[in-house]
């Protein structure tokens, strides 16, 4: 039987209150059209200040979201721990701009390493670019415009807190994960990476930068710093995933008029996606964080661990998927010795929002995960003599 397939395994720590929620919002989700009105709904009422919050907790917010600070967490973390499944706290408030809230960004990704070093359940830190910088400044630098002195200096502050957050988590000894973000300001944060790469990570992998495998030109970007890291001996770290941007990043190309990042069709990504895996399976000075929720992918690379005698629970492997979601394969690779890390959102209901509002437009956007997700949860249902 394909472990993925398992259930009772998969949906061990869910009550049979949870897999009822599960099963209704999964049915929500599929439908596009409510999506969206459900998003401008939700988005109004919290503009009002209207009392939603405890409704949005009670769904939605539970399903996806850890809880509204660390704290709040715990009993989420030490609960998937109980069978073997880490987590990564993900601090999910976007869209900030001033200095000021960029600053508490770093305190709290800080404050997050701390709480990281006091604990095996939560093995990785993460932040994204765009949490200690304007989004504009990464995009003017990867357009190649000239910046004013006074945006030099604001981007010599970015530098500053990544390498804060970098020298941190190399004196803790916790592997440090940067999101990808949209290609037109990527370039920057690549080329920050790299220097960051090449400043922690001799020992070993500490820093991880991520690659989005839904843009074609990724694997040549791989095997170009993989030159580079030969040259300088620096170890990789990279965190794999298919991509989140895919309709924006294919509007913003029709719009702008140049040809679009973004592969063809999904078997393009995901041949793209495996041709990274297998890339970086066959090289000593790599680590690998292969965020997926795709078993076909997840098979392929448990058969490449074989292949090249890693062991499951070697800490240059590891498998992550989003809290809430692929359960079925989370748990079931946890089961099997194999080194899995759930990403666990967090942070205020209204702040966390627009994280969670991309999560359902995504999942109505990829075909098959919510049947996926809704058949598993049925089968179990059934299996517990729910339905």
């Amino acid at each position: 039987m394909d472990i993925f397939n398992n259930t009772e395994v998969a949906f061990a720590l869910k009550s049979d209150a949870e897999l009822k929620r599960a099963n209704f919002l999964f049915k929500m989700i599929q439908n596009r059209a409510l999506v969206k009105v459900g998003s401008a709904l939700t988005n109004f009422a919290l503009k009002l200040r209207l009392p939603v919050n405890g409704l949005i907790r009670a769904t939605v917010f539970d399903q996806f979201c850890g809880g509204i600070s660390e704290n709040d967490c715990l009993d989420t973390i030490d609960n998937m721990y109980t069978k073997k499944v880490s987590s990564v706290l993900d601090y999910s408030v976007e869209g900030k701009e001033n200095e000021k809230e960029f600053d508490e960004a770093v305190k709290k990704i800080l404050k997050i390493i701390n709480f990281c070093e006091d604990r095996k359940s939560i093995p990785f830190a993460v932040f994204k670019p765009s949490g200690f910088g304007r989004f504009k400044i990464y995009q003017k630098i990867t357009e190649n415009k000239t910046l004013s002195n006074e945006e030099k200096s604001e981007w010599l502050r970015i530098v500053e807190r990544f390498h804060t957050v970098c020298k941190s988590a190399k004196e803790k000894d916790i592997p440090i994960l940067i999101d990808a973000e949209e290609s037109w300001m990527q370039d920057a944060a690549d080329n920050l990476i790299e220097e960051l790469m090449e400043t922690y990570n001799k020992d070993k992998a500490i820093v991880f930068n991520t690659l989005q495998m839904y843009r074609h030109d990724r694997l040549d970007y791989l095997k170009s710093l993989h030159q580079k890291a030969k040259e300088k001996n620096f170890y990789i770290g990279m965190k794999v995933v298919r991509g989140a941007y895919m309709e924006k990043e294919r509007g913003r190309a029709e719009e702008k008029g140049y040809e679009s990042p973004i592969c063809s069709d999904k078997k393009a990504t995901d041949d793209n996606f495996d041709a990274a895996i297998l890339y970086m399976m066959d090289q000593p000075k790599m680590a690998i964080f292969a965020g997926t929720h795709n078993e076909l992918s997840s098979h392929i690379l448990m058969d490449l661990a074989k292949q090249y005698s890693i062991v499951p629970n070697d800490k240059r492997l590891w498998f992550g998927q989003l809290y809430g979601m692929s359960d079925n394969i989370s748990f079931n690779l946890a089961n099997e010795g194999y080194n899995v890390a759930k990403y666990l959102p967090f942070g205020p209901v209204k702040d966390v929002m627009p994280y969670l509002i991309r999560r359902a437009e995504e999942n109505t956007s990829v075909a098959g995960q919510t049947s996926r997700e809704l058949n598993l949860i049925k089968k179990e249902l059934k299996r517990r003599k729910l339905e």
